[in-house]
């Protein structure tokens, strides 16, 4: 919502300034926005003379000006616009002027070569229409020298605010201009709207069809009326928050759309065949709208039609066919209500925003609909002249009368402000509402723009919102010895360790639309007609995601199509494996491509670049798993990942028969159905399915035990079948004595001459770490003997000689 300081000022008197109302704007709950300060912006420009213009000596088309700034000597302007001439007066910006409407700073220029120490200024290039065929062409009287934004009388401040949806009353600047003076800037401004009276019958009349969604239809004709351009000041508040001006009769209601959240029509009465009638629209209808576009209609709009077809999306748009133009005589203004949810199901059948949608979908005054009109036929009368007729009322205004007993001790009870009730009182009165009592439970009459108040807990938030939240007390938190239980879930918290695990990694967070085309779903492992989207938002997003990885890898590899091609993503969101609640996880997943290593992405002087591998997405998935609080150390890796990895480079986890998550490089194949490229790897890890954490330790931790003795490391390398894990070679070497081996690593990994053919041969470092006494060289051959036998028995190694 927009509007200028000078229009807010003709609804509120007093001495303020623009920071008092943005403060207090602020405060009250109508957040502003931006502050837009045209005389800020075009402060350096200035009325010019044009002493002389001749023609260019090596350009037809331009000419070279000799402009009399007001400063002193005149200065030398080459100027390319067609209505530059000796005598005339226009807008000049010297160098060093920023320029809005070509977003550049003006500087001494040579052009063909002749100097120019200036520009003489389009409307476009002050971005003040869209008018670039010529320069400001200014009459006689102009200063010389003057402020340009001073003399045209821009400098007036336009404000904008954003409006919650509940507040449609703050959609007009007579209820803006209301909120501010209870809040104690300056007066409101009430001027009791006059019925115009009517000369003679409406001669058309209007019908509401059963079932229609339209409460009250006003309608009134004008006629005798000159149309054509409205006046100046009706034209600068329009332009001042973003509107075109049309002529007088449209810009009237463009005019209470804003000053008054009164949207209204107006149709050329000479198109309009025979009577109005407001009804469903019927299948196959159309209506050219003033848009310009064609919009196809059904049974669920509600349209205004006359005996020959529709003239009007009924709270929306007007139609082309009966919109008033310059050859406009006989005008029907009409002021209707018309309920929030059909219009917002039209706006959104249609893709049409208005100003009028964005209104009635918000509920507008119901009370205000006559004089709506009332109103706005003075405004036709005073601009355009004109006989009005008496006014027609279809349907009713409906009573939105309601009383509320609000007993003001409950602010205190609900916020811990201290208001007497006398401030309670007096807020509420200068809101608008009529309350009767003055202390104890009063009885609240809400005003009938105020449809979002129905109770008390409402009447709370309008008194706080007036009074202030800075009166609010800080209350700390009681302390005593019972610290406070902790409020998040176990899986809340997992969700929130697993972000910073990834992003301690050096991965980037995304997020990716929670569906998927069909065919990617059933890639992954989902794609059930349960889980297919009745309504979806795009053709190619038809169905729940059963993984995070597909959206992910498209975003990998649009960041790779604009050259971006190290990329490491990660996603903690919702998975979908079937319609049932306990089918929903909370999945943490996360991809590298390319050589987004976790060291770090791309290539680097200092060494060779590795691509990604397995087991970066393995060091990932691991980071998360630790993070979250899983027994890390009992989790069995096992190769059966799901088909969209590649077999013998992924894996999966589990623990015991709960699989947890898998890891790996993505297939090839998986990766030609999403219209990617590799190498690319990631993981998956299902939160839900991480073990609770047990209430209460089994077992108090042992005391730390540092050794004053020596460790002992001592390497073995075993010929085992290229079948064998290396983790099981681990666990059995492991299994000797897990006193005395403290760590088991794998560092060496060989296939190739002189080993067999379906053999390879894994070296292991074991260390030995003496806690009583230091080993001899026999027990130390002692331990090595039995892992070698351990190892034996246990993967059918033998040990490399």
């Amino acid at each position: 919502m927009k509007f200028s300081l000078s229009w807010l000022r003709e609804h509120l008197s007093g001495d303020y300034a623009l920071d008092d109302v943005t403060g207090a704007l602020n405060r009250i709950g109508l957040e502003v926005e931006s502050v837009e300060d045209k005389a800020a912006k075009l402060k350096g420009f200035t009325i010019a003379y044009v002493v002389s213009a001749v023609q260019h000596p090596n350009a037809d088309k331009l000419r070279v000006c000799m402009v009399d700034t007001g400063t002193g000597e005149p200065v030398q302007v080459v100027c390319g616009a067609p209505n530059a001439r000796t005598g005339m007066k226009s807008v000049f910006s010297p160098p060093g002027t920023y320029i809005p409407g070509k977003d550049m700073t003006l500087g001494i220029g040579s052009i063909r070569g002749v100097e120019s120490r200036g520009m003489l200024c389009s409307a476009a290039e002050l971005q003040l229409s869209e008018d670039h065929d010529g320069i400001i062409d200014l009459p006689e009287d102009a200063p010389v020298g003057a402020s340009y934004v001073d003399w045209i009388g821009l400098d007036d401040p336009v404000v904008e605010i954003a409006v919650t949806p509940n507040r449609a009353d703050a959609l007009g600047i007579h209820g803006i201009a209301r909120d501010l003076a209870a809040a104690g800037i300056g007066t409101l401004i009430e001027t009791p709207i006059a019925p115009v009276k009517g000369l003679y019958p409406c001669p058309v009349s209007v019908a509401i069809e059963p079932g229609a969604p339209c409460p009250a239809f006003a309608l009134r004709l004008v006629r005798g009326v000159k149309n054509g351009p409205s006046p100046e000041w009706l034209q600068a508040k329009l332009r001042a928050i973003g509107l075109r001006p049309i002529n007088a009769l449209v810009d009237v209601t463009n005019f209470l759309t804003f000053d008054r959240n009164r949207p209204l029509h107006v149709f050329d009465a000479a198109k309009v065949h025979g009577n109005l009638v407001v009804r469903p629209a019927k299948d196959g209808e159309s209506l050219l709208a003033l848009d310009g576009k064609t919009y196809a209609l059904d049974s669920g709009i509600c349209v205004i039609a006359d005996d020959k077809a529709v003239e009007s999306l009924a709270g929306v748009m007007g139609g082309e066919e009966s919109g008033c133009d310059e050859g406009t005589t006989d005008v029907l203004v009409e002021s209707a209500l018309w309920e929030p949810i059909n219009i917002a199901q039209t706006g959104r059948r249609l893709g049409l925003n208005s100003d009028a949608r964005f209104r009635f979908e918000r509920g507008v005054d119901p009370a205000f609909t006559v004089p709506g009109v009332e109103l706005a036929t003075q405004l036709i009368l005073d601009l355009c002249g004109g006989e009005p007729s008496e006014i027609v009322l279809a349907g009713a205004i409906p009573d939105t009368t309601r009383v509320i007993d609000f007993p003001l001790a409950l602010t205190e009870k609900l916020t811990g402000l201290v208001a007497s009730d006398a401030e309670q009182v007096g807020t509420l009165a200068k809101l608008g509402f009529a309350v009767e009592g003055t202390s104890g439970t009063v009885r609240v009459t809400p005003p009938s723009w105020r449809g979002d108040i129905e109770g008390k807990a409402d009447l709370v938030e309008e008194v706080i919102r007036i009074v202030g939240l800075d009166r609010v007390p800080s209350t700390p938190f009681p302390r005593d010895e019972n610290a406070r239980k902790p409020v998040l879930t176990t899986l809340q918290l997992r969700t929130r360790k697993s972000k910073r695990a990834l992003a301690a990694r050096g991965l980037v967070e995304a997020v990716t639309w929670s569906f998927v085309p069909k065919a990617q779903a059933e890639l992954f492992g989902g794609g059930q007609p349960e889980l297919a989207l009745a309504n979806p938002i795009a053709s190619d997003l038809s169905d729940m995601r059963p993984s995070l990885l597909p959206g992910l890898v498209r975003s990998a590899q649009a960041n790779a199509d604009r050259g971006i091609g190290d990329v490491a993503l990660f996603e903690v969101g919702q998975v979908f494996k079937g319609e049932r609640p306990q089918d929903q996880f909370i999945a943490a997943t996360a991809i590298r491509r390319a050589f987004a290593k976790p060291t770090g992405a791309g290539r680097h002087w200092a060494g060779r670049a590795t691509a990604v591998d397995a087991f970066d997405a393995k060091a990932d998935a691991l980071a998360v798993l630790a993070a979250v609080g899983a027994p890390v150390a009992n989790l069995q890796i096992s190769t059966d990942a799901p088909g969209w990895f590649h077999p013998g480079r992924s894996g999966t986890f589990r623990l015991g028969p709960n699989v947890i998550g898998h890891f790996g490089e993505l297939h090839p194949s998986a990766l030609e159905a999403l219209d990617a490229e590799g190498p690319l790897v990631g993981f998956e890890v299902l939160l839900d399915r991480v073990p609770e954490p047990k209430a209460k330790a089994t077992r108090v931790k042992p005391l730390l035990e540092l050794s004053a003795f020596q460790p002992v490391e001592r390497d073995f390398a075993f010929v085992v079948a290229r079948s064998v894990a290396a983790g099981d070679i681990l666990k059995a070497a492991a299994g000797v004595d897990r006193k005395l081996i403290t760590a088991v690593n794998v560092f060496d990994v060989y296939e190739g001459p002189g080993i067999d053919a379906d053999a390879k041969s894994v070296a292991l470092s074991v260390t030995l770490q003496p806690r009583e006494k230091t080993l001899t060289d026999a027990e130390i051959e002692a331990v090595a003997g039995r892992i070698v036998a351990e190892v034996t028995r246990k993967t059918g190694a033998t040990l490399r000689g």
